[in-house]
């Protein structure tokens, strides 16, 4: 088969077409409306997970059901992006955790005494969950660090990778 210029140029948008259908999300680039961030919801369960934080305390995600919300982040130390995104959690912290949002970072498969060093190197005002095997990270489909999944005070996730996340929280948390 001969292929010309034009052939070419058609098989070459073909191929962005798809990488972009793929790569990124339909709602890259659009942030809900507060009156339709709940109608954006996944509607999915979170899965339940106990994970041992820093200081040897459990953290069990079933424990918040009924009470209050909790975003997840998934992260590693070794991570550029990861630490690149460590002030904005940190302002979400600052703004949200008084009005009732729990924040958890759940690292994965790292040392305790590395995370431990991380932690205290960037001080980390949230609590730091270690998913030493990879397990809970697993069961979340997480396919890249970092990672925000964002589950309401019902147990269910509301977004992962959330656009705009402060226009979600803002909605969930308007009542606290």
């Amino acid at each position: 088969m001969v292929y010309t210029d034009g052939w070419k140029k058609v098989m070459i948008v073909a191929a962005l077409t798809v990488a972009c259908n793929v790569f990124i999300p339909a709602d890259a680039g659009s942030a809900p409306k507060p009156r339709e961030a709940a109608k954006t919801a996944i509607a999915e369960k979170a899965p339940d997970f106990v994970l041992t934080d820093l200081n040897g305390r459990k953290f069990r995600l079933s424990d918040f059901k009924g009470k209050q919300p909790v975003l997840i982040i998934f992260s590693a130390t070794w991570c550029p992006s990861c630490r690149e995104e460590i002030p904005h959690f940190k302002s979400l912290h600052a703004t949200y955790a008084k009005r009732g949002l729990e924040i958890v970072n759940i690292d994965i498969q790292e040392s305790k005494e590395k995370v431990a060093k991380f932690t205290v190197r960037y001080g980390l005002p949230y609590r730091v969950l270690l998913d030493e095997d990879g397990a809970v990270s697993g069961i979340y489909d997480i396919r890249g660090v970092p990672s925000m999944v964002l589950v309401d005070q019902n147990g269910n996730i509301l977004c992962r990778q959330c656009r705009k996340i402060e226009t979600l929280l803002e909605t969930i948390l308007k009542k606290r």
